[in-house]
């Protein structure tokens, strides 16, 4: 999130520069400066914030033989395993119990276990290594 310093900093420059507009990003949010029109000089600065991204697509539903998924809890990067040249954490046809961890997201530079929510035997994985995972997106089909 752009903080109120640095945006004050922009209004400032924007209001003493010959710019009609500014426009800001930091990778999640955006905000758009611009100076009021010739006729309503004396109005402040209007600040638009970007629209909200769209939702991300409904997860697909369990199938009857899959029986649940494992859903992802925030968005970020899917990793199968704990490194590189390490084993996957589960494959299809290994038995999960509750709370066991499933795979790794990674957000923001934060490694992020996701763990298993119920026992079971995982079907398939639905999600590649490496891949950018949206929330709520199913990850593990899961035979109870």
């Amino acid at each position: 999130m752009i903080d109120i310093a640095t945006l004050k900093e922009y209004i400032n420059v924007l209001e003493e520069s010959g710019l009609q507009a500014i426009e800001l990003s930091d990778g999640n949010d955006s905000i758009r400066l611009e100076k009021p029109a010739a006729a309503a000089a004396a109005a402040p600065v209007t600040v638009q914030a970007a629209p909200a991204p769209a939702p991300a697509a409904e997860p697909a539903p369990a199938t009857a033989e899959s029986g649940k998924t494992i859903n992802a809890p925030i968005v970020g990067v899917f990793y199968a395993a704990p490194s590189p040249d390490s084993d996957p954490y589960v494959y299809a046809g290994k038995k999960v119990k509750k709370g066991d961890t499933v795979c790794i997201i990674e957000a923001m530079k934060c490694m992020n276990e996701i763990q298993a929510e119920a026992d079971g035997e995982i079907i398939e994985v639905l999600a590649k290594d490496g891949e950018l995972v949206e929330y709520d997106q199913p990850l593990f089909s899961l035979k109870s």
